[in-house]
């Protein structure tokens, strides 16, 4: 019972989409949707939206007439019938009531046709009908768990040693309220004899049992745990969600906070220098601990920068970007998974889901979020939440957990007590008037052009001031950045209070920096407007540039600074090597301990910064590789050589390259960070021998990344290397 819905959207009348009717099922019950479409001309992409709106296809309505969006994914233009499987547990913003319809949006760049052949759903409990037990990641509300599951009847038996004051910590869960289960634990001794600990029939599929077992009085002993469910209709899944067994702390090795600030720029940090005291707190922190000057982020953006600081390789070694849902390549493993293994609990929390589930970084993750909130400005609020609470669920130790909070991250609306710490509330309303105009005026996709350079052209349109704009906008970009300083002050005070601080390993990075950064160019008169041709780079202080922090009580000394350029490709073999865990066999960090000791082994190498997405029919790259050596930064455009005839090069549709492409143009762009830190004039024409010089270079590097995609790709077995491509890499210190 499909119907078609027109729709206009806010970027012209190209977009539509179809509705069907799903008479109130339950979301959590499904897994996936799955499209099979054929397209003719350009459509760019596939939005999953969730249950309409009132008013939606009528002639008042808004762009976007569902409630909650879904899954996206980027449409290949070939005139073959291709088939998107999209997840149908994931929406952003809140979610209410029942699923009632699920809507396919099309959207597309200019008039053009699409055939959907066929919209299929797939239940979670087809997800675990291969197997009858094995792990997967659940969705509960706003969480995921690494979950066991088995099919009733079923039985899983551990033999463990007890330690002292142990527990055992886990959520039970059903895929169907009308199908409860019943879970048993039990312990059985050396002599056969058993003892239940542990009987419930539970039936509630819209949120987990959380469950304590005491097992104290086994303390010392050798038992067998056994989990068992039953349930009237064989077959049955049954979830036990992260069980975990904890006792006495028995480790030296500490708990680790990888605190990320989505979007933080060290250039607006009081800790750094900034002339406003956006960071009091984080200024009190870092006194106890380590400060890199100039770290940098790989990426301009969330998806690929997480997913490089994840598993120490470059975006384009992990396949770069195609689609929103294109997961990191099997053979990696991340750093939640290497820390898994080594004994640590493992949670993350962050309301970006480019830095989670989107990418596959839910893999050896006991508990998990990524949902969005409707205010993001105060992320950091219900992200401390989420960590006290799994704490209090699993208190055992040792502990790694990953913060990416979007406190800073657009749009930023600050809250009490820090709105109006640099932005009268006129001023601020008026800001949010002006951006709400921009988006139904203004075309972004036709002109083509940057945010930075979107904005300026549809501030001339809308006849704004650009520099009161831009400066308003850094303004309340501070003051978001002054409220997440507040909350990690507070997380840093409870787990003193906690007893935990002195067994913490704290670092504090961010992904990326800011726009508000790259905007502030244009307000306050920092520079003249820059001119219309101007080029950019990621080597941009302002795009790049990030904080970088480490404080580890009794063992990093306090009130260091360190000037080296570093990234946050360092950080896997970093946190590594000092909780004196084996590194990677393949990566392209390399571990900042010796710095932080002062002891020999670090080498300086020039930073690599990459953005890069693929075409969606031949694969091939689109983007910049960038390299920043010392006092000079250069950037070379990849772009792959096509004959006339050829079909044009076809990007995903989330074009974030550091310029666009322009014919004709130098393919090496050289900057001189000394004197032009935010890369707004290049300097190809007084330094040729250094254009020559790092074209080179960046040519090698990038040739070196495209073996190493190989080789990361499948065993070194599978993949032939010349023992130059060998030596290359050993010689880059990206194999050992």
């Amino acid at each position: 019972d499909g119907s078609c819905v027109g729709v206009l959207d806010g970027f012209g009348d190209t977009d539509g989409g179809l509705y069907i009717d799903l008479h109130d099922w339950h979301r959590d019950d499904w897994a996936h949707v799955l499209v099979r479409a054929r397209t003719y001309g350009d459509i760019d992409h596939m939005v999953v939206g969730f249950n309409l709106r009132e008013g939606a296809g009528t002639a008042t309505d808004t762009p976007r007439p569902f409630r909650s969006r879904g899954d996206e994914v980027h449409v290949i233009n070939d005139g073959l019938v291709q088939t998107y499987l999209m997840r149908a547990d994931w929406s952003g913003g809140e979610w209410e009531g029942p699923w009632q319809q699920l809507y396919l949006w099309i959207g597309a760049d200019e008039p053009a046709s699409i055939d959907v052949l066929s919209v299929s759903l797939i239940s979670k409990e087809g997800i675990f009908a291969d197997a009858p037990v094995g792990v997967s990641s659940v969705a509960r509300y706003e969480a995921y768990r690494r979950t066991l599951y088995t099919h009733a009847p079923g039985r899983l038996e551990y033999r463990v040693k007890v330690p002292e004051a142990a527990r055992l910590d886990v959520g039970l869960g059903v895929l169907r309220d009308d199908a409860p289960v019943t879970f048993r634990i039990a312990a059985s001794g050396a002599g056969g004899e058993v003892e239940s600990l542990l009987e419930e029939t539970y039936a509630d599929n819209e949120r987990l049992a959380q469950r304590s077992v005491d097992l104290s009085r086994f303390a010392g002993r050798t038992v067998t745990l056994v989990l068992e469910a039953d349930a009237e209709k064989a077959g049955t899944v049954a979830l036990w969600a992260a069980p975990t067994l904890t006792g006495v702390r028995a480790t030296q090795k500490p708990n680790i906070i990888f605190y990320v600030i989505d979007g933080g720029g060290a250039d607006f940090m009081s800790v750094y220098g900034y002339n406003r005291r956006t960071t009091p707190n984080l200024e009190r922190i870092a006194a106890e601990g380590a400060v890199f000057e100039y770290a940098h982020s790989n990426s301009a953006w969330t998806r690929p920068s997480t997913a490089s600081f994840m598993t120490s390789l470059q975006h384009s070694v992990l396949g770069g970007f195609r689609n929103w849902q294109e997961p990191l390549p099997d053979s990696v493993v991340t750093m939640a998974q290497r820390l898994h293994r080594a004994g640590y609990q493992t949670a993350v929390f962050t309301t970006n889901p480019n830095a989670g589930s989107l990418s596959d970084l839910q893999r050896g993750v006991d508990v998990f979020r990524d949902w969005g909130m409707e205010e993001h400005s105060i992320s950091s609020v219900e992200l401390h939440r989420n960590f006290w609470d799994w704490r209090a669920d699993y208190p055992g130790a040792p502990y790694w957990v990953h913060f990416q909070t979007t406190d800073v991250h657009e749009i930023h609306r600050p809250v009490a007590p820090f709105a109006g710490l640099f932005v009268q509330p006129k001023a601020r309303d008026s800001l949010y008037g002006v951006s709400d105009r921009s988006w139904e005026e203004c075309d972004f996709e036709e002109w083509g052009v940057s945010i930075s350079g979107f904005m300026r052209q549809c501030l001339e349109l809308l006849g704004v001031d650009p520099v009161w704009y831009f400066d308003t906008q850094r303004g309340l970009y501070d003051e978001t950045m002054a409220h997440q300083d507040y909350q990690l002050g507070r997380l840093v005070e409870r787990l003193k209070a906690e007893g935990e601080w002195e067994n913490t390993l704290l670092i504090i990075a961010s992904d990326h920096g800011h726009p508000a950064g790259s905007y502030s160019r244009f307000g306050r008169g920092l520079f003249d407007p820059p001119p219309p041709d101007w080029e950019g780079a990621l080597a941009d202080s302002y795009r790049t540039r990030i904080p970088l922090i480490f404080v580890w009580p009794g063992h990093i000394a306090p009130d260091q600074r360190f000037s080296q350029r570093v990234s946050m490709i360092d950080m896997l073999p970093t946190i590594l090597d000092l909780v004196d865990l084996p590194l990677p066999e393949v990566m392209q960090g390399q571990s900042l301990v010796p710095l932080l000791f002062g002891t020999d082994g670090w080498e300086e190498r020039p930073v690599i910064l990459e953005q890069l997405q693929n075409d969606l029919v031949t694969g091939e790259f689109t983007g910049h590789i960038e390299m920043i050596d010392g006092r000079w930064a250069a950037s070379l455009e990849i772009w792959p050589e096509r004959a006339e005839d050829d079909p044009p090069v076809q990007p995903s549709g989330y074009q974030r390259a550091a310029r666009p492409h322009v014919p004709d143009t130098p393919r090496l762009l050289l900057y001189d960070l000394r004197s032009d830190p935010f890369t707004l004039a290049n300097v190809n024409d007084q330094y040729p021998e250094l254009v020559e010089k790092y074209t080179r270079l960046l040519e090698a590097q990038w040739d070196a990344h495209q073996v190493l995609r190989q080789l990361v790709g499948g065993s070194t077995a599978e993949v032939a290397l010349t023992p130059e491509q060998l030596e290359t890499l050993r010689a880059l210190g990206y194999i050992q």
